[in-house]
């Protein structure tokens, strides 16, 4: 693809978020929040609630909206040379009940790195031609808007990367979408991670759960190990489609894929013998 010749494979950070429901149930629901919640159904889901369905029913799809729900897993991924020429990709993952830990883990992880951009003068004023960027399936539309709202939410603050309201689409290109770049401009070009990357031969990421049980994994199966599993699955799958789609799929080799241990190692007490 002619869009991608000026970016580095070393500089993609490849990402993919799982959300929940904020709440285990609608009936746990804060009591000022359940009216919000209907009244944004009544809004959002207005077929659904005229064909039968309740609000306790729709609330299991709370995590689709980052006012609702939260982020319980973030996956990165990224190439990186070694010495002797060859090419790794390492995975790593933020993962904890508590949202906030997630996102302040990941936030400052990313914060260390400045957009890329190619003009002379980017339109973001934090991009640079030596920055970086990042690449999710349809992150456009879901994954780095989710994350900066839920940032908010949590009061921190937002990575360079990240910290892009108020710029058109078109002015970040730091921001590359696996989804937005199989479109070629069709507005209507929807496809599915599992389907996309069946097409290119890839093996489905959807061999355990799918996105419709993540809260059903996190809140009653309390394993939040398998989330992981599944969200690190999805930034593999990302990455060898964006092989495909940059000309380079003869690079991926799975012996290459070095996976950070989640949850961190704990680093074992100093002793001080007398």
């Amino acid at each position: 693809m002619h869009i991608l010749r000026h970016v580095d494979l070393t500089r993609v950070f490849f990402v993919d978020i799982e959300t929940v429901p904020g709440h285990a149930t609608h009936d746990k629901l804060p009591e000022p929040h359940r009216p919000l919640w209907e009244k944004f159904c009544g809004k959002r889901h207005a077929k659904e609630l005229a064909e039968g369905k309740t609000h306790d029913e729709l609330y299991a799809n709370a995590g689709l909206y980052a006012e609702f729900g939260k982020v319980v897993c973030i996956s990165v991924g990224f190439f990186r040379y070694l010495t002797d020429d060859t090419l790794e990709f390492r995975v790593k993952s933020f993962a904890d009940a508590d949202e906030c830990e997630v996102l302040r883990g990941f936030g400052k992880f990313l914060e260390r790195f400045a957009p890329a951009s190619h003009e002379y003068r980017p339109k973001l004023s934090t991009a640079t031609k030596e920055g970086f960027y990042l690449c999710a399936h349809n992150g456009r539309e879901f994954d780095y808007g989710y994350l900066g709202r839920r940032m908010l939410i949590c009061g921190q603050g937002i990575p360079p990367m990240l910290d892009v309201a108020g710029h058109k689409p078109w002015d970040l290109p730091h921001l590359l979408d696996t989804m937005d770049l199989w479109k070629f401009g069709d507005g209507k070009g929807y496809i599915s991670l599992p389907l996309l990357a069946g097409i290119f031969g890839i093996p489905s990421p959807k061999d355990d759960i799918d996105g419709s049980q993540v809260g059903h994994t996190f809140w009653v199966e309390n394993n939040l190990k398998r989330i992981v599993t599944y969200c690190e699955k999805d930034v593999i799958t990302t990455a060898r489609i964006y092989l495909h789609f940059s000309g380079q799929k003869d690079l991926w080799s799975d012996e290459a894929v070095v996976h950070t241990p989640w949850p961190p190692l704990a680093v074992p007490a100093m002793r001080v013998l007398a």
